[in-house]
């Protein structure tokens, strides 16, 4: 008997959720296939069989387990089922065409989720469709194109008959749900960044014209380019690169008695996932061009819906940009991101009446706030980051160099 032990998952995590089983009590399983998935205070995780034999469960579904407790044993000396036998061809053989996000799945899960295979979806919720028999036209994907996630075959459980777990009509049903450890770990975080650091927010607004004319020009030139569309995460980057390194107090954090600041910029991405928010970080944005940005910020938002995360992926990050504005928010004051020091809030585009050059024109407008700790930032820092980041956003010539091409010609 082989017993199955939570992993170390990162030196400050003690503690994992157990979020659900994929393989049951009593099941055969093939070595490496995926037993159930684990959910730590930063990101999601699945449990690995390390010996194919027979599955015997030790922990129940929403269990909190330390690192190194037994999540499961497997009986190795079990005789194999002759259905699994007679599968066992099939698991080796090459992922089909019509699930690439689950090629980096053991080919056993993608066996199991066979039958929903002409429906988009995650391999953990085809995994739980399998297993509980729930036919993919019951199930009404939340993800990008109609995409299933965990959550939605979830929902679909505890919604029989609804199809999409529409609320029944006049219901006054009460759910008593557990915090996840994302959102235990989210909610402290938030009240330690309020309650220690000495914030403050300071506002200016952006003319988004130029971007926006950049865009339309060159966004299908672009693409055909890069393979990456052009949106407006890649100008805000390289604009605070450049700000951060011209203002390093906003790129730094306090360390007990000391200050440490950093020449490069690590950006957090504050994203939106299933889970909770999360926050990926692109390394070395200072170093990346245009096309590099958008490409790291796509791979992480697509990892971030699909909870394939990694701890490495959201440890770090200098600085933080969030984007309240694909929501709607007009206007918000972000908190910090702690340690770090500052964090940028963009908002939603609107078109407003502007005095241009004694005239009125309606331009496209964006409000920016910038949350610091005044601890480490000055208001003179903070204010002279946000103008900086406005100069460059409504002249992206000068995003190339950082500085006015003729001042750059003329060396002044």
């Amino acid at each position: 008997m082989i017993e199955i032990k939570v992993p170390p998952v990162g030196e400050s995590i003690s503690e994992v959720t157990l979020v659900s089983w994929i393989k049951k009590d009593g099941d055969w399983v093939e070595r490496d296939e995926i037993l159930c998935e684990l959910e730590s205070e930063k990101a999601t995780f699945e449990l690995n069989a390390e010996q194919a034999g027979i599955l015997h469960t030790v922990a129940k579904e929403g269990q909190d387990l330390n690192i190194g407790d037994v999540a499961c044993s497997i009986d190795e000396t079990a005789e194999r089922p002759a259905t699994a036998a007679t599968a066992a061809p099939a698991e080796t053989s090459t992922p089909t065409p019509a699930a690439p996000t689950a090629a980096a799945e053991p080919p056993a899960t993608e066996a199991a989720a066979a039958p929903a295979a002409e429906v988009k979806a995650t391999p953990v919720a085809h995994a739980i469709m399998a297993d509980k028999n729930v036919p993919p036209a019951q199930v009404k994907g939340s993800g990008t194109n109609g995409r299933i996630l965990k959550h939605d075959v979830l929902s679909a459980l505890q919604h029989p008959g609804t199809g999409s777990g529409e609320k029944v009509l006049l219901s006054r049903d009460d759910r008593r749900e557990k915090m996840s450890n994302l959102r235990r770990t989210v909610s402290r975080r938030l009240v330690e960044a309020k309650n220690s650091t000495a914030m403050l927010t300071t506002f200016n607004e952006v003319d988004m014209t130029e971007i926006m004319n950049i865009r339309k020009q060159y966004k299908d030139r672009f693409k055909e380019t890069h393979s990456v569309g052009l949106g407006f995460m890649s100008f805000f980057t390289r604009a605070c690169c450049i700000a951060l390194q011209e203002w390093p107090a906003v790129n730094a954090y306090i360390d007990g008695d000391a200050i440490v600041y950093h020449d490069y910029c690590d950006i957090s991405i504050a994203v939106s996932a299933p889970k909770g928010l999360v926050v990926p970080v692109i390394r070395n944005a200072e170093s990346l061009g245009m096309a590099d940005i958008e490409k790291e910020v796509a791979l992480l938002a697509a990892k971030a819906r699909d909870n394939k995360l990694s701890i490495e992926e959201m440890t770090g990050g200098t600085f933080t940009i969030t984007n309240g504005g694909v929501f709607g928010s007009l206007m918000s004051t972000p908190i910090i991101n702690i340690p770090q020091s500052a964090i940028l809030g963009m908002h939603k585009i609107q078109e407003r009446p502007m005095a241009i050059n004694g005239k009125v024109e309606i331009r496209p407008m964006m409000y920016l706030a910038l949350s610091y700790d005044h601890r480490i930032i000055d208001g003179r820092e903070s204010v002279g980051f946000l103008v900086r980041v406005k100069e460059l956003l409504e002249n992206p010539a000068l995003l190339l160099v950082g500085k006015d091409p003729v001042r750059l010609l003329l060396d002044l």
